[in-house]
């Protein structure tokens, strides 16, 4: 059980976002009740070690974190870090913003098939996105659109700009002669 407690704490460190535990019995070849166990094993091995990470699961998924109490000095050291590259999945719920603006989080989720909260909040927090307003609906959501500083970042001048999807599915399956 080793090498597969080895395996689920490598997918885990991959991850950029918190996973599924099914997804996880799904890429391991694992029940989900082993994985369940493999997951206690590492949660209680980070406690009960000097580790500075700890696994946190939310609503069915999983996913590496500092440990809270060093939060204070993580961000004394490293400040907000907004500069690098959107994850696959960033990238994927900002396009959908992008093609479908303005958008609820709840649409969102129903084209991506999968939450986004954390990836809206991680475009929020990089400027990518912004609230633009309420959808007049039940429960009043808030919608979501890009930003100047999306613009920007992908050289464009206004969201007219953007490539058509038509173009890109012609030129994703055309052939290079």
């Amino acid at each position: 059980m080793e090498q597969e407690q080895a395996l689920v704490e490598a997918i885990l460190f991959l991850e950029v976002e918190p996973i599924e535990v099914r997804t996880l019995a799904r890429i391991t070849g694992l029940s989900r009740e082993q994985v369940e166990n493999i997951l206690d094993g590492i949660r209680s091995d980070c406690a009960a070690t000097n580790r500075g990470l700890e696994l946190i699961t939310t609503a069915g998924s999983v996913r590496f974190s500092p440990k809270k109490e060093l939060w204070p000095r993580l961000r004394e050291r490293f400040g907000r870090k907004r500069e690098g590259r959107l994850s696959r999945a960033a990238m994927e719920t900002l396009s959908i913003v992008a093609y479908s603006q303005p958008i609820t989080r709840s649409e969102i989720e129903s084209l991506r098939g999968v939450t986004a909260d954390t990836m809206i909040r991680q475009l929020l927090d990089r400027g990518m996105i912004r609230e633009m307003g309420k959808k007049d609906a039940p429960g009043r959501p808030i919608q979501y659109g890009t930003t100047r500083e999306f613009l920007e970042h992908f050289g464009l001048q206004s969201i007219a700009d953007l490539p058509r999807l038509e173009e890109i599915d012609q030129e994703r399956f055309s052939l290079d002669g």
